[in-house]
């Protein structure tokens, strides 16, 4: 039999999933694809691999899989059938068939998160699932100051979760910037690197609206860096105001615009040690 390697970018509403990857008895967004697929083949079980984990209530709008499957199906025809069978929290964008050494994780270049808050006074009921909601002061010039002494190289101890447990925690932000979006009133941070620490970014976001809102000083991203200490950083802003936006595989792609390109080879050494996850 000769199994078919599929490459598909997939987006979700991540609020009513336990993350992305499979578990025993939460529902997850693997857990939905790949129940779809043993319909498709009729009993057989197929693995999808993800470029990595998100956690429970966060979003996607480029999450990359990939999966071997038993037989032929047109890409187009694979697209279709998916998005039949999934509920209206998951759909297929694209789809296309693949050399059998591409590996949706392993073989990633970057990886680009944006992360929303909603600035108005009262809180919209129709946004609380997908922005975190705060109605405080922001000093525009501080955040975006405390935005560059995060892009770089550096170890990021500091915005990683206690319990990662990963020894290794050097890695390359490209871009780190914000924008405001007027007419919604909302914080649109992004964030584009090589990789990201368990909880990477949503430390960022708690620790640059405490800037922003004057708790902390200014340099205070430079202190943190240097002290290396998960404690000494903000909190981790909540999970529902994360996206997963897109996943690069070219490294020119993953560092476009950046003035942060040093040392890309040994960077892709480091990177297949990586865990290519954010929460």
């Amino acid at each position: 039999m000769e199994w078919i390697r599929y490459k598909m970018i997939v987006e979700y509403d991540g609020t009513h999933f336990a993350g992305f990857q499979i578990q025993t008895h939460d529902r997850t967004v693997q857990g939905e694809i790949q129940k779809a697929l043993k319909i498709m083949t009729k009993g057989t079980k197929v693995i999808i691999y993800g470029s990595g984990r998100t956690d429970s209530g966060v979003h996607a709008k480029g999450q990359v899989i990939h999966f071997d499957y038993p037989f032929m199906i047109p890409a187009k025809n694979m697209q279709r059938a998916l998005n039949s069978l999934t509920t209206d929290e998951i759909f297929v964008k694209d789809v296309s068939i693949v050399e059998t050494d591409f590996h949706a994780r392993y073989n990633t270049s970057g990886k680009k998160y944006q992360y929303r808050i909603d600035l108005n006074e009262i809180p919209d009921p129709f946004k609380r699932l997908y922005t975190l909601h705060h109605p405080y002061r922001i000093d525009m010039e501080k955040l975006e100051n405390a935005l560059k002494d995060i892009e770089g190289k550096h170890d990021f101890s500091s915005f990683c979760a206690s319990n990662s447990g990963r020894e290794n925690k050097i890695r390359t932000v490209y871009e780190a910037s914000v924008v405001k979006d007027v007419f919604n009133n909302e914080l649109i941070f992004t964030f584009r690197g090589n990789g990201f620490l368990y909880n990477m970014v949503r430390i960022f976001v708690g620790t640059l609206l405490q800037i922003a809102n004057g708790l902390r000083p200014a340099d205070e991203i430079k202190r943190l860096l240097a002290v290396q200490d998960r404690d000494e950083a903000g909190p981790t802003a909540k999970p529902q105001g994360l996206y997963l936006m897109e996943v690069y595989y070219k490294a020119s792609e993953a560092v476009k615009d950046s003035n942060h390109q040093e040392g890309s080879v040994v960077e892709k050494q480091v990177q297949n040690e990586l865990d290519h996850s954010v929460k």
